[in-house]
C-alpha cells in the first residue's frame, strides 16, 4: 500500500499510522467465509493536481522529451511540444563510440580540477537558441506545470509543460492536421486517471454484487425447495383423497351387493 497510487484516496500513500478498528463487531455477508469490518488510520498522501507548479531535477534530455525526477522518487516527462520551440533547441552530444568523448575516453585533470559530466547531458541537452544556456538552473532543477497524470502498475507519474500557456490547444504533437482533431495529452491522461478510479470503484461494487448474488442465489434455492415441498405435499394429499374416494366407492358397491 505504501508508495502506491490508491484511486480511492486519489494519491500516493507515503506513510500510514494509528490503524484501529472503530467497532468491535464484524459483518458476515451471505456465505462469505471472511469477516468484513471497517478500519480507520492516519495517512500522508501525495496528491498532485493538474495546474500545479512543481520543481524537478532533469535526469535525461532527448530530442523528443525531457525527463525529470521529482522528490528523488516520481518521474516527470515534458514532451517536445510542451517546450517553447522559439526559445529552446536540442543540441546533440558526442556519440558513445567516439574515442575522444565516448566510454573509452580517458579523463585528464586540468588546472581547475578533474572534468565533471553533468547529469542529464548524456546524448545531448536543451539549450537556449540565443544565449546557449542549458535548460534548467545551475543544479539542473526545472520548474514545470502539471498538465496530466499517468497511473501504471499502481505507480504515478506526471506529464509536465514549460509553456507559458500549457493548456492551449496549439501545443499539440506535430503529426499533421489529424492531430489537431485529437484530444490533448492532458485530457488523455486525466481520462486514464478517471478510468483507474472507475476500475477501483467497479472492483468494490463487484465485491458487493458478488455478495448480493450469493444471497439471491441462496434465497432462490430456498424458494425453489419450498415450492418443491408444497408440490410434493399437494401430490401426496391428492393421492390420499383418491385412495379414500376409491375406498368409499368400493364400500358402497359391497353394500349394494349384500342387499341384492
Amino acid at each position: 500500500m505504501v508508495m502506491r497510487y490508491i484511486p480511492a484516496l486519489r494519491g500516493v500513500v507515503l506513510s500510514h499510522s494509528n490503524l484501529h478498528f472503530p467497532s468491535k463487531i464484524a459483518v458476515i455477508q451471505a456465505d462469505c467465509p471472511f469477516l468484513i469490518c471497517p478500519i480507520e488510520f492516519d495517512a500522508a498522501i501525495w496528491s498532485p493536481r493538474v495546474g500545479m507548479k512543481l520543481m524537478g531535477k532533469i535526469s535525461l534530455s532527448s530530442p523528443d522529451h525531457v525527463s525529470l525526477l521529482l522528490h528523488r522518487t516520481f518521474n516527470v516527462s515534458i514532451p517536445r511540444h510542451h517546450i517553447p520551440k522559439n526559445e529552446w533547441e536540442f543540441e546533440y552530444g558526442p556519440a558513445e563510440n567516439d574515442p575522444e568523448y565516448g566510454a573509452g575516453a580517458t579523463t585528464e585533470d586540468t588546472e581547475e580540477g578533474p572534468s565533471k559530466s553533468t547529469e542529464g547531458d548524456v546524448g545531448g541537452k536543451w539549450v537556449h537558441h540565443l544565449t546557449h544556456a542549458k535548460l534548467g538552473d545551475a543544479d539542473g532543477y526545472l520548474t514545470f506545470t502539471v498538465i496530466g497524470l499517468t497511473v501504471a502498475n499502481e505507480m504515478l507519474s506526471l506529464l509536465g509543460s514549460i509553456q507559458s500557456d500549457p493548456f492551449s490547444p496549439e501545443h499539440l504533437p506535430e503529426s499533421g492536421p489529424a492531430a489537431k482533431a485529437s484530444p490533448t495529452e492532458s485530457e488523455l491522461e486525466r481520462a486514464e486517471v478517471q478510468n483507474e478510479i472507475q476500475l477501483a470503484d467497479d472492483d468494490e461494487s463487484d465485491d458487493e454484487d458478488t455478495f448480493k448474488t450469493l444471497g439471491k442465489m441462496s434465497e432462490d434455492a430456498a424458494a425453489q425447495e419450498k415450492a418443491r415441498r408444497l408440490a410434493v405435499e399437494k401430490a401426496t394429499l391428492a393421492e390420499k383423497e383418491k385412495k379414500q374416494k376409491r375406498k368409499a366407492e368400493n364400500g358402497e358397491s359391497k353394500k349394494q351387493k349384500r342387499k341384492k
